[in-house]
């Protein structure tokens, strides 16, 4: 059954809207059931029941499915597709992290084209599901960090490549935000300073990383940092003066120079 355009937002926090105005005011118990529906490919029921209600006996578990699939067909008629053992969100439903995911592995599988501008309803900065601290979640969340953080590297290198270095120090920066302490974001992020000229911005970046990884960890960038900025920081050869020959004027008549 299509539903039309049904949104689920999981990143930054849960919603699950309906048209364009509408957000469902939903019971936790449904929207774990909507979220976990959004991750997982079409599992059976007896699976989401084991793993939204895993500290009750198997009959309660499942009594506590069939009321949030009865609570949700109630607020939002052909949102989850029952058909079968299975379980899953109904075609049509747009769900933020699968679009984030599939732009993130476009990305990934498309290194040496020219890099597509990140589309204006991709998120790349908000957290799965803050907040929430389900294992399933957890186990999630951090997939999706690693590979939307991989992805925004890659674009932003082949950003850089062809150009476009301010989409790409965008996009670096954003990486950056996701994840303050990562030296591939900020050493992608110097490499572009670098590739552009702006040796003092590159500098002003590798400073700011340094200072932070000192004051939180304790340590500094590695040699792969440091090299980065080692032969454009390195102070030129001096150069011999060869004294300038004075001569006796020249007499009249005969030329200035010799």
């Amino acid at each position: 059954m299509d539903v039309g355009p049904a949104r689920v937002a999981l990143l930054g926090g849960f919603w699950l809207g309906l048209g364009e105005d509408t957000v469902l005011d939903l019971p936790h118990g449904v929207q774990r059931l909507v979220a976990y529906l959004g991750l997982a490919h079409r599992p059976a029921r007896a699976a989401v029941a084991g793993q939204l209600w895993p500290d009750v006996p198997e009959d309660q578990a499942h009594g506590s499915l069939r009321s949030a699939l009865w609570r949700l067909q109630k607020a939002a008629p052909g949102v989850v597709d029952v058909t079968g053992g299975a379980l899953c969100l109904a075609r049509g439903v747009r769900v933020d992290v699968r679009e984030a995911a599939r732009w993130a592995r476009r990305v990934l599988d498309r290194r040496e084209d020219v890099p597509d501008a990140v589309p204006r309803d991709v998120e790349l900065r908000g957290e799965l599901l803050p907040g929430w601290y389900d294992d399933w979640v957890l186990l999630e969340r951090e997939r999706l960090r690693q590979l939307r953080l991989h992805a925004m590297e890659a674009l932003a290198d082949g950003l850089a490549r062809h150009g476009r270095y301010g989409e790409a120090v965008q996009v670096a920066h954003d990486a950056v935000q996701v994840e303050p302490l990562r030296e591939t974001a900020h050493r992608t992020l110097v490499r572009i300073h670098l590739a552009e000229g702006n040796l003092v911005e590159a500098v002003r970046a590798y400073e700011s990383f340094r200072a932070a990884l000192a004051s939180e960890m304790g340590v500094s960038p590695s040699p792969r940092m440091e090299a980065l900025l080692a032969g454009a920081r390195r102070p030129p050869a001096s150069r011999t003066v060869v004294p300038i020959r004075r001569d006796r004027p020249a007499t009249a008549g005969t030329a200035g120079f010799r």
